[in-house]
């Protein structure tokens, strides 16, 4: 029985299937001289060269048929080639067409044998898979999220399912997503002339997650340690590079985790994700460093070794602005927005610290207690709170993380200063009533992890369907 094999597989084990029969299937990438296929199933960035028998060559009005992007099934055999673009090729014996293509609207696609813009491939987003640029993206996405797995799953952790549609905010903050089901043409009123919940679907406010923390909080009371991975939505009016309104999340929480265990964690975890795909995504991470006109030093590959090379500057918050001052009273840099202790980093003095001053990533701890959320354990100077941050060169911020608060009382003044409703988070609060312990966890923001590892200057450019403010199709 011939069998059917990915490119991938015919030519990462070559040998093995030396003059053996088989069976494969792609789209056609180029077609030569009514001789020369080169065939492509997704499965690698490189292609293998169809080689047309005699006899299919003599059937002049169906090779006709064949051009770039026809689908196609092709049973052959492989030999070595005498090319020097290819180590082997396969030698047709039948040659079938699944889909033909439609030349008029080929020529209004961005699959012309042509590069497009980035900004072009994104209005159409349905066929850019076909693209090598996206489709080497989409293949270090889908190793960058097994590999995340794979860390969770070989240190003891359980993967927890954690809801999408919730009743409160993790962040305390606004700029969520409101799920309804009530008919917004025939709004039901309550007498105080307030929208009536009671008739909506949950008979309450409902949102779309914008974290899994607290729920994952509440597992790893119970478990020990355990992770989420999913879809969180954010209602920021945010256009930028490093932005999405919908994208997707990984949140660790660990019981009897101190901050500075929380930071190993993080920098380990990330080195581990890195290795994995220098490892299994060497073609891809090459082609991308080409399209990008990057030399050899500049080389993703150059780039994501260094980083396995080097432990993450730490660095506490105080510190950092202390940096920052010294950088403008010595003429080094100036900022756009001003640098005073207790303010927010914006994305410009991120920027320095990682790319100017350390050129490595850096962890940075120790935040004002102000600009942080609320169950972050507040350190003994009641000024700052237990929370860290990675900063990643390019793309900022990558993993934002904390000691949690588990002192009930210190969490209860907490929340009443964020205006968080305790009546809401009862259950968060039953966690601290009920055997607390110290505990730590954080977020990676997948996507930013995947615009970093593979170069890409857009978020935007790293997820299958991009969902932005105005642009939802």
């Amino acid at each position: 029985m011939i069998k059917k094999y990915s490119i991938k597989k015919l030519l990462d084990q070559h040998n093995l299937f030396l003059n053996k029969k088989v069976i494969v299937e792609g789209w056609v990438r180029s077609f030569r001289n009514y001789m020369f296929i080169s065939l492509n199933d997704g499965s690698t960035i490189k292609n293998i060269q169809i080689v047309v028998s005699s006899s299919e060559k003599l059937k002049k009005n169906f090779l006709k048929q064949i051009t770039i992007g026809t689908s196609l099934h092709v049973i052959g055999i492989i030999t070595n080639s005498i090319g020097k673009e290819q180590v082997i090729e396969l030698q047709s014996d039948l040659i079938k067409i699944y889909g033909k293509v439609d030349h008029l609207l080929f020529q209004q696609s961005i699959l012309q044998p042509k590069q497009h813009s980035l900004e072009k491939l994104r209005t159409q987003t349905h066929l850019r898979f076909r693209t090598k640029v996206f489709s080497c993206v989409m293949r270090i996405r889908h190793h960058i999220a097994f590999s995340i797995h794979k860390y969770f799953n070989e240190n003891g952790f359980f993967y927890i399912h954690t809801p999408i549609i919730t009743t409160s905010n993790a962040e305390g903050a606004g700029n969520m997503f409101q799920v309804t089901t009530l008919d917004l043409k025939h709004i039901p009123w309550t007498h105080d002339k307030i929208i009536d919940y009671q008739k909506d679907f949950f008979k309450c406010k409902t949102y779309l997650g914008v974290s899994g923390q607290l729920e994952a909080e509440a597992a790893s009371l119970a478990l020990g340690k355990v992770y989420t991975f999913g879809p969180v939505f954010r209602a920021e009016n945010s256009n930028t590079s490093r932005h999405l309104s919908e994208f997707w999340m990984i949140e660790p929480e660990i019981a009897f985790y101190h901050l500075e265990e929380n930071m190993n964690l993080a920098e380990e975890f990330l080195k581990y994700i890195i290795q994995y795909i220098i490892e299994h995504c060497v073609d891809d991470l090459y082609f991308l460093t080409n399209y990008m006109s990057k030399n050899e030093e500049q080389s993703l590959l150059k780039q994501l070794e260094s980083l396995l090379t080097i432990n993450f500057e730490k660095i506490s918050y105080t510190e950092s602005i202390d940096i920052l001052n010294k950088s403008i009273h010595n003429n080094k840099v100036n900022f756009v927005h001003p640098v005073v202790w207790g303010m927010d980093l914006q994305s410009e003095h991120e920027q320095y610290l990682v790319n100017k001053y350390f050129k490595n990533p850096i962890i940075i701890f120790d935040y004002p207690c102000d600009i942080k959320a609320f169950y972050m354990k507040m350190n003994n100077d009641e000024k700052t709170v237990r929370a860290m941050d990675i900063l990643f060169p390019k793309v900022g911020e990558i993993i934002g993380g904390s000691q949690r608060e588990e002192r009930y009382d210190i969490l209860i003044t907490r929340m009443k200063k964020h205006n968080i409703n305790k009546q809401l988070l009862y259950w968060y609060l039953d966690t601290r009533r009920f055997g607390s312990v110290p505990h730590s966890g954080f977020g990676l923001g997948f996507d930013r992890l995947v615009q970093f590892i593979s170069g890409m200057q857009n978020i935007r450019d790293v997820i299958p369907f991009p969902k932005t403010p105005n642009h939802a199709s």
